[in-house]
């Protein structure tokens, strides 16, 4: 396996990569493309912080709602986006595969300016509120496929980890950003329009800036390929990676990509798509993966940590925190560790732990978070309690209750919401590649919709589970998915998009424990093999796909 992320950007040579490859064009194109990742990340800070404006409340006429009915308005505004991103998600693989990911990239953004311009100008309508966040949604849901699938896509193997991961980063400078902006706007600004208007901007700003970026990136290599453009392929792969189309490194490149495509194509040819859902569903090995991907997302959201993201301040309160803004400011502390948790499972621990090792690290810690702020919530009745008044040890307890909100944001940083995006943009075969993210990604998105719908009725005491029973409820789905992790998904990194395949030629039983054993075992023996067919020939290279 090639070395770590952070030591392939220090050392150039490290991995059998060519000191041209880690060029500035390479980083500006993950760079512009990663930025995507904002656009989850800023509305997930948000809205929680605009929904609590009072301002915001008499704007759209529900000031007057009793605790159940502002819970379900609550729920329904917030998790908006995601019931649109489920329908961008499905709908973002026909732009991809027919319009290609840069413009794809162009469409989305779109749809995301039209979408919050409505939901900022709603004129005390709720249903405009509902319907510009819904728009908005499905050029939001349309960016965990674009982004995530091209930056796997031109990403050298060895530190494609890293690459994808810097999407993850972005969703985290989204949350950090926007959670700055409502601690900012609670501090400095009386509670009238602007104290939510003005955060909401940030949005027209990641898209804007997303958009402008966008004109000057190329098309993915692989997407050429596979709409029959070769040479403009070999072309653009050429730029990316610095180096003359004769090189070595460049030829064993395209002629991977070129043989595998091909390799695809000729198994479902004249099918239309028809062979694309055969491809899908009747492939012993494509239908496990479809189902690896689906199970993470449901996984990964129903342990709570994205819904924690969206309302940290009404949980930093459930455990002790006083006073509004300093829940708000206790929430951009949370976005800071969430960020330098993704930026350290990005450069030390997915492409050198690997993807698997790193999953159940953030696992493990989320988990512990996790049962710890149960129980606390289960002994100390601080929660929606306003009279209750400490002992000196529940004060300390409480406070380790909040360093482990702190503590489950980083497992899950390090974990769930690195491992997802890595699994759905890099387990599928590329002609099925854009579709099968799209179906993961909806799968994510209704998972999304179901917890942030959920969750304000869930910590109600009389109609849900209660603080204590929602914690409990998230710490069991981590022990369960991290079982899963250890037992199921197979370790893809270091290897290219095309040798993954290897992994998944084992029964779907061996593929979690043994499939980077066996694929390692096969590299062996491809390359011993082409090794004595080259001496063989008189040392005249041979170009394979896994030589």
């Amino acid at each position: 396996m090639a070395g770590g992320a952070a030591i392939n950007i220090f050392n150039f040579n490290t991995g059998g990569l060519p000191k041209e490859v880690l060029n500035w064009r390479l980083w500006m194109a993950v760079f512009s493309f990663g930025i995507m990742g904002a656009a989850r990340g800023v509305d997930e800070g948000l809205i929680n912080g605009v929904f609590l404006s009072k301002a915001f409340q008499r704007h759209v006429g529900i000031d007057g709602l009793d605790a159940v009915g502002l819970a379900n308005v609550k729920g329904t505004v917030s998790s908006m986006v995601q019931l649109g991103s489920v329908a961008g998600a499905l709908f973002a693989f026909i732009v991809c595969d027919k319009w290609g990911r840069v413009w794809a990239t162009r469409q989305l953004c779109v749809l995301w300016l039209i979408g919050i311009g409505i939901f900022m100008g709603n004129n005390g309508s709720l249903a405009a509120v509902n319907i510009g966040r819904f728009i908005a949604g499905i050029g939001i849901g349309e960016t965990v496929v674009v982004g995530p699938v091209y930056l796997s896509e031109i990403a050298p193997a060895q530190i494609r980890g890293l690459c994808t991961c810097i999407f993850t980063g972005f969703v985290y400078i989204g949350i950090m950003v926007a959670y700055f902006a409502n601690w900012g706007t609670q501090v400095t600004l009386d509670d009238n329009l602007t104290r939510w208007a003005l955060p909401t901007s940030i949005h027209l700003m990641f898209a804007g800036i997303l958009l402008a970026l966008s004109f000057f990136q190329e098309e993915s290599p692989r997407h050429l390929i596979r709409v029959g453009q070769r040479d403009e392929a070999l072309r653009v792969l050429c730029k990316l990676r610095n180096l003359p189309a004769e090189h070595p490194y460049i030829q064993e490149e395209i002629n991977a990509i070129d043989w595998s495509y091909q390799e695809e194509r000729e198994a479902t040819h004249g099918m239309g798509w028809k062979g694309v859902l055969k491809e899908i569903f009747m492939v012993r090995s494509n239908s496990y993966r479809l189902l690896l991907t689906n199970v993470a997302q449901i996984m990964a959201c129903f342990s709570g940590g994205s819904s924690m993201t969206v309302y940290a301040p009404d949980l930093f309160e459930i455990v002790g925190i006083t006073g509004r803004e300093q829940s708000l400011f206790s929430t951009v502390i949370f976005g800071i560790v969430k960020f330098v948790s993704a930026v350290i499972c990005a450069l030390f621990l997915v492409d050198i732990a690997g993807r698997k090792r790193s999953l159940i690290y953030g696992i493990i810690l989320q988990a512990m978070a996790m049962f710890y702020i149960a129980i606390f919530l289960n002994i100390v009745p601080v929660a929606n309690n306003e009279e209750f008044e400490p002992t000196p040890s529940q004060s300390r307890a409480s406070t380790a209750a909040i360093a482990s909100i702190y503590i489950s944001g980083a497992g899950w940083a390090l974990g769930w919401n690195s491992g997802q995006y890595l699994l759905s943009s890099e387990l599928f075969p590329l002609r099925i590649r854009a579709i099968c993210s799209s179906i993961t990604m909806a799968m994510h998105f209704i998972c999304q919709y179901a917890t942030n719908r959920a969750l304000p009725v869930m910590l109600l005491e009389d109609h849900g589970l209660g603080p204590h029973g929602t914690f409990y409820f998230f710490g069991v789905i981590t022990v369960v998915g991290g079982i899963w992790v250890w037992l199921c998904v197979p370790e893809a990194a270091g290897r290219s998009l095309e040798s993954i395949d290897r992994l998944f030629d084992l029964p779907w039983y061996k593929i979690g424990l043994y499939g980077k054993s066996f694929a390692e075992e096969y590299d062996r023996q491809q390359a011993a093999q082409a090794e004595s067919e080259k001496k063989e020939m008189g040392g005249a290279v041979v170009y394979k796909e896994d030589a």
